[in-house]
């Protein structure tokens, strides 16, 4: 068990130098002036700044001192590095010599002001290619800790201030905001209300914040659609469809633009899902209102949080730490970390002339186990926790923050176990997605009984199920079951698995039934993307069509699905669109479309889709009510009964079952995929009771969902083909 820093009160920790060097005296105390009016509406006869202080090397990123604001930049390889300053159109101020104290450069500079301007540094060391050095001195580069970063004003849209250079791409500088109107008030009501909602008993709705609300059938005023405050203002709906927890895809700065920098297949695709971080600390700028800057992106950010929160809605964050946008060595991106010290944050094979290893698949691979990396990530998730209140996280290709600096598995990854045995972080959700394109860990992440997992087989087996291949029914059960296979080791629980059968990445659940392969030729990759097992059916025709009984099949499949989701132990997640019929016209693939493929279309009127949200709704709602779902143990024989005798019967498609709960009252349940009716004999329902119809998906709405259920149904239900019913034992 290694020493760890001491915190600071802001829950960073400190870095004491192993070598710690005299600090020079600062090269220049001239007193700088504005060249050019700031954001901050400074003067050209105002001076941007007193004085010049060797400063301090921790807490790292901008702070405020006493008497200014210090700067600390982390380079252990870095020979020099120059604080940059700008205007808030990016126009620059000046410069300013950093001093070292061991691997941290460091500047305090006296009356800076508190807000309003944006900074970057000039950074230069020895060493070329061969060493693994990627050195810009030219370039001004975005501080890895800055809590803010300013780019381009208007998302999507290019403008004057990014500087944009064909290949050199974009400019993104640092920002902070340490006025007196910087602090939230989050309000005595935040306290009162932020939802505590446990692990087992969330319901996940997985969304994209940018794409939720940009069509104009949103309702929302155009300077709130694809925005953090359009979100905030659909937290009413969220709360009516039942669901308790968002997963926003990522919400880190990311240069939308990035496939724009030169001519290349993808050049006229506009990032929408933000898997592409340049910066670990700021929120999405252009995800505030358009051009109002950072600093507001920041309050709406926080906005957002408290509206949710009041509906009772936890959020969590996809995070993406396994790479970054800078690219690969191929044809790099430089901004941020790869001229701060490439060596130092990037995993590297130094034995190959593209040195950069890629586990992410995306060009890089953040070397995330190297210790002052591993802090950075801790520090993040910290700031995340403590100055924006997110309840928890989902780690991207976690996998790829499981190998040490050469890109090998470790078993006991230090950045895992000490997010794992963080008194703040250990405390908040968890989420792996537990694969990089080299590692498969569903089952094995590294967890110390705390972490849960996407759980990729559960969505494989029940799509094959309920699709009708052979030889499913028994890994259908298992998943349904908790998928115990997988987590029944240790102390980890059924809700470790997150259940999922569809997500960003991938078929929507109507694309699911309804196209047999993938359709990304808008893609510009010649239909190469995107993945190749879909395990989907289109139910008889490819994509749209105007056969009845194709519709009607689909209808019935995606209910089917939904079912078997909400009925399963372990914790559900449904993609946003799903509740409503979104469609992306097969493309499995959408992030690079800020078009009406990627955009959520709202329902205003169309009967399919309201239908559709109904049955949703009314279905989570009977989950989260019913203590017999959603359990914190495995099942055990008195919990569950199996009416099934040929579990060998490869050809059988029909699983029936009864999940007992003496207070509640049982629920029975049964999957018919054949192509052919079922008729069940029920089982003798608990004394004093009887079966009554909640669900039967092959009933047209609103039939198939009765509240409460029905009168009652015979001792023989017919089950027609790919269809599903659920049963609630009620009192006589």
């Amino acid at each position: 068990m290694g020493l760890r820093p001491a915190p600071l009160a802001d829950g960073r920790a400190q870095r004491v130098a192993a070598r710690p060097a005299a600090v020079p005296a600062p090269k220049r105390q001239e007193r700088l002036r504005v060249v050019a009016q700031s954001a901050a509406a400074l003067t050209s006869s105002q001076q941007l700044y007193t004085s010049v202080a060797a400063g301090k090397p921790e807490p790292l990123g901008p702070s405020r001192t006493g008497s200014g604001v210090n700067f600390a930049l982390f380079s252990r390889h870095a020979k020099s590095v120059r604080l940059c300053l700008f205007d808030g159109e990016a126009q620059p101020l000046g410069e300013v010599d950093c001093n070292r104290t061991g691997d941290v450069w460091h500047v305090e500079l006296a009356d800076l002001p508190l807000s309003g301007l944006r900074y970057g540094f000039k950074v230069s060391g020895d060493g070329g290619w061969d060493t693994g050095a990627r050195w810009a001195p030219g370039k001004v580069l975005l501080d890895p800790y800055a809590p803010l970063v300013a780019g381009r004003r208007q998302f999507g849209v290019r403008d004057a201030v990014e500087q944009f250079k064909g290949k050199e791409g974009s400019l993104f500088l640092g920002a902070y905001d340490f006025s007196a109107s910087a602090p939230y008030d989050w309000g005595p009501e935040e306290a009162a209300r932020r939802p505590r909602t446990a692990l087992k008993d969330l319901v996940i709705y997985e969304v994209p914040v940018r794409c939720f609300t940009a069509d104009g059938s949103s309702g929302l005023p155009a300077e709130q659609r694809g925005t953090f405050a359009g979100m905030a203002a659909k937290a009413p709906y969220l709360a009516s469809l039942g669901v308790n927890a968002v997963e926003l895809l990522p919400v880190f700065e990311w240069d939308e633009l990035e496939f724009r920098r030169t001519r290349n297949p993808r050049d006229h695709m506009t990032n929408v899902w933000g898997y592409s971080h340049i910066n670990f600390f700021a929120p999405m700028s252009r995800l505030g209102a358009p051009g109002a800057g950072p600093e507001a992106a920041a309050r709406e950010f926080k906005d957002m949080v408290k509206a949710l929160h009041a509906q009772g809605i936890q959020v969590i964050l996809d995070v993406v730490y396994n790479h970054t946008a800078e690219a690969d060595d191929k044809d790099p991106y430089t901004l941020c970390m790869r001229g701060v010290d490439n060596k130092t944050y990037y995993m590297i094979d130094p034995s190959q002339y593209v040195q950069l290893v890629n586990w992410s698949g995306c060009g890089n691979t953040v070397n995330a186990n190297n210790p002052p990396v591993t802090q950075m990530i801790i520090d993040s998730l910290v700031h995340w926790v403590t100055e924006y209140h997110v309840d928890g996280f989902r780690f991207d290709l976690a996998s790829c923050l499981c190998r040490d600096e050469r890109g090998h598995p470790m078993a006991a990854p230090p950045l895992i176990r000490a997010i794992s045995k963080h008194p703040l972080l250990s405390g908040v959700h968890l989420i792996a997605e537990p694969w990089d394109i080299g590692m498969y860990q569903v089952g094995s992440f590294p967890n110390w009984d705390i972490w849960a997992e996407w759980n990729g087989k559960y969505r494989d087996d029940v799509r094959r199920f309920i699709k009708g291949d052979a030889g499913m029914k028994r890994a259908f059960a298992t998943r349904l079951a908790g998928s115990a296979d997988l987590y029944q080791t240790n102390n980890r629980r059924p809700y470790h698995s997150i259940n999922f059968i569809t997500a960003h990445d991938g078929f929507s659940l109507y694309d699911m039934v309804s196209y047999n392969d993938k359709h990304n030729d808008a893609n510009g990759e010649g239909n190469r993307d995107g993945t190749n097992d879909n395990f989907s059916w289109n139910c008889g025709a490819e994509g749209d069509t105007g056969n009845g009984g194709i519709q009607a099949l689909r209808q019935r499949q995606m209910r089917n699905c939904m079912v078997a989701l909400m009925l399963s132990q372990g914790t559900p997640m449904i993609v946003s669109g799903d509740e409503i019929i979104k469609s992306h016209g097969g493309n499995n693939n959408w992030y690079g479309h800020d078009t009406p493929m990627a955009h959520l279309q709202w329902p205003r009127g169309d009967a399919d889709k309201e239908a559709m949200l109904r049955f949703c709704s009314e279905l989570i709602a009977f989950r989260k009510s019913h203590p017999a779902l959603g359990r914190e143990h495995f099942l055990g024989p008195n919990d569950i009964t199996w009416h099934e005798d040929n579990w060998s019967n490869d050809e059988s498609r029909f699983l029936a079952f009864t999940l007992h709960h003496r207070e509640a009252g049982d629920i029975y349940a049964a999957f018919n995929a054949h192509t052919f009716a079922v008729s069940a004999t029920l089982p003798r329902p608990p004394q004093g009771r009887k079966w009554c119809r909640l669900v039967d998906t092959n009933l047209p709405a609103p039939k198939d969902f009765t509240p409460g259920g029905n009168a009652g149904v015979d001792p023989v239900y017919g089950i027609q083909a790919f269809s599903s019913i659920v049963l609630i034992a009620k009192p006589l």
